[in-house]
């Protein structure tokens, strides 16, 4: 096997996403927020839904909780093998209830992973290429708990 099919597959920014991917860069995470109704959207939309107002990217805690998770056993995307098995959740963060955001839990073991779990976001780089990407770490309070 060649070393590039163990990289992670890298992002491919567009013009609804540039935004995020921005912000990540310099080490945060913003989301996607309409300017006049001032609802947060996920995926990001270049109008609201809700009120058809414009929209734009803006900084986000980052903390949220647990919402849903998968314990990916079996290497299906290149560039994680050496980390099996690992969480893939979905976080609804503090912002906005339904505001959800997929990623990788790290520094916890699979099965100490569960709904409700708070966590904090990271910007950490994805190997391969010159992106960050948002991961999620357990909230220093549920560490101790």
């Amino acid at each position: 096997m060649n070393a590039t099919a163990e990289i992670p597959p890298q992002p491919v920014p567009d013009e609804d996403t540039l935004g995020f991917w921005r912000a990540t860069e310099a080490g945060h995470l913003e989301l996607c927020r309409c300017h006049d109704c001032r609802r947060w959207l996920q995926p990001p939309l270049e109008r609201c839904p809700s009120c058809w107002g414009e929209t734009g990217f803006e900084p986000v805690s980052g903390n949220g909780e647990v919402y849903s998770y998968i314990v990916v056993h079996q290497p299906a995307i290149p560039g994680y093998r050496d980390q099996l098995p690992y969480t893939v959740a979905l976080v609804e963060l503090d912002e906005q209830p339904g505001l959800r955001l997929p990623g990788r839990i790290i520094g916890l073991e699979p099965d100490q992973v569960q709904v409700g779990l708070r966590v904090a976001t990271e910007v950490v780089s994805l190997p391969g290429g010159d992106f960050k990407v948002a991961v999620f770490a357990p909230q220093e309070a549920e560490l101790r708990s």
